[in-house]
């Protein structure tokens, strides 16, 4: 039993789930109605449930989302992608411009799905942009997708010529609210519909093999045969997908954007959830479950720090020492360590 607590122990994903049960524990200890979830009614009407861990459901998911893309891109590049906010902005803006146009009444100009497929196209692209700067002239991801990050928010502002759309539709609403009669956040299904073909992809495909090779050592995956600058850069249109998906989420909570605060700072959250996974940041060998399972960690930790009146300037001081305790934690060199400490204890006993 000691030896299958060890092997479990050494995993990747062990880190962010002790990280997810210590947050557990500290809420339990601290106010146990953290834990409490309650049957309400939406402003609709319709039962909806309520409480800290569906927020954690809610906006963890966004996170998740982005988190998968991510990881590919960490793992293939060896950098992460420091747009996917203003990315998401984009998304959004370009979901609104389809959905009612510029100066438009609200009403719904478009079938929701040629909103979202449109916006789809437009965030792989942009992806691909970043992907080619990488791949192809083989910059740094965080400095190829400097250039996105700083002007993302402002070509979402021009798509719209700078207006605030507003969509009337109430079934908008549903794709980051509540679906009638299903009580339970529909970006959490949107999530898990993500994920669950992600993993198909790569059980399916020789997408997380080809990956980790080209992460690992380039050179030698191209002597094998692989194209590297391809898989560099088909990491940066999933993630650009994965954008999509966020983008349409982030406008359906308001149905209308903000161009200056949607998904503001979402990509560190992104990034940390790829770290806390304890994946590679310099590429290589990854794992999907253990950075969404961080998503949801990073969630949890921020929802405990509104839930005690952490100020929201405050919020990424806070949250930076814990994540970055965590991290340390994760680090394969204290992971060896505390394995080694494991083994010469067992020993002496």
């Amino acid at each position: 039993m000691t030896k299958k607590k060890m092997v479990f122990a050494s995993r990747q994903i062990f880190i962010p789930i002790a990280a997810l049960l210590l947050l557990a524990l500290f809420n339990l200890a601290v106010d146990p109605s953290f834990f409490k979830i309650t049957l309400g009614r939406n402003s609709a009407g319709d039962p909806v449930l309520t409480g800290y861990l569906m927020t954690i459901l809610d906006y963890g998911s966004e996170v998740a989302i982005l988190a998968i893309g991510m990881t590919l891109v960490t793992a293939a590049c060896g950098g992460q992608d420091i747009s996917v906010g203003a990315a998401v902005a984009i998304a959004g803006s370009v979901i609104l411009r389809v959905l009612v146009g510029i100066g438009g009444d609200g009403t719904l100009q478009a079938p929701i799905i040629v909103g979202f497929l449109a916006a789809c196209v437009v965030a792989m692209l942009f992806g691909a942009f970043n992907g080619v700067l990488v791949a192809i002239f083989n910059i740094q991801p965080m400095v190829a997708t400097l250039i996105l990050y700083t002007a993302g928010r402002s070509i979402a502002a021009w798509i719209n010529n700078n207006e605030l759309p507003i969509v009337t539709d109430k079934t908008f609403t549903y794709f980051g609210g509540f679906i009638p009669g299903i009580p339970i956040p529909t970006p959490f299904f949107l999530a898990v519909i993500c994920i669950a073909i992600t993993l198909l992809a790569l059980r399916f495909t020789t997408l997380g093999l080809y990956t980790q090779a080209v992460g690992i050592n380039a050179s030698s995956s191209r002597l094998n045969g692989l194209n590297p600058v391809f898989i560099k850069w088909l990491s940066f249109v999933i993630l650009g997908l994965c954008v999509a998906v966020v983008g349409l989420i982030k406008t359906s909570r308001l149905s209308t954007i903000n161009y200056s605060v949607i998904a503001k700072d979402i990509e560190m959250d992104a990034i940390l959830a790829v770290a806390l996974g304890g994946n590679v940041l310099s590429g290589g060998k990854f794992n999907i479950m253990a950075s969404i399972v961080g998503a949801y960690v990073i969630q949890f930790l921020t929802t405990t720090l509104y839930k005690f009146n952490v100020s929201s300037d405050a919020l990424p001081a806070y949250k930076a020492v814990v994540v970055i305790l965590l991290v340390v934690l994760s680090a394969p060199a204290i992971k060896d360590k505390l394995m080694g400490m494991v083994k010469k204890q067992k020993g002496v006993g």
